[in-house]
């Protein structure tokens, strides 16, 4: 897992081939975007363009997948996007769906809080369950871009 702001991306690009890609889409998104699918390279490399109101903590589901890395980027509004080890998922509520390509599993105790504002991105490998779209103080309105990226 990587947290980080949009202005430091170029130091992840070397990470996966499909980096820079991402990185690049991400410097295009000024808020204006409808939200749905963009690809970028197909089913290798896409974004998904999401708007929502957070939700408190206990609505919160931890998810993880397997064959992308997830490069979530908070462009407006704040959330917390709680993490973990995927080895320490403990009770599954959805066994993972290769359609979805996702499982879930409710929160654990021990998880660590990302709190993403405005230019901040998070990096989640299949190894990172991540809970995502949580309010901090009080539930907000967020613009976010997920890139699904390929593992390699």
């Amino acid at each position: 897992m990587i947290l980080d702001i949009l202005d430091n991306a170029s130091r992840y690009a070397s990470l996966n081939s499909r980096f820079a890609k991402a990185f690049e889409y991400l410097r295009t998104v000024d808020g204006t975007q409808t939200p749905g699918r963009v690809d970028l390279d197909g089913d290798l490399c896409f974004a998904l363009v999401q708007t929502y109101e957070t939700k408190p903590a206990d609505k919160a589901l931890f998810e993880a997948h397997r064959k992308y890395i997830d490069v979530q980027f908070v462009h407006g509004g704040r959330e917390t996007i709680l993490w973990a080890p995927l080895a320490a998922m403990k009770e599954e509520t959805m066994a993972y769906d290769e359609g979805k390509d996702a499982a879930l599993w409710k929160l654990v105790p021990d998880a660590t809080p990302l709190h993403m504002c405005a230019g901040s991105f998070a990096i989640l490998w299949p190894q990172d369950a991540h809970a995502p779209c949580i309010a901090r103080e009080k539930p907000e309105h967020v613009f976010k871009v997920v890139v699904k990226v390929a593992v390699e």
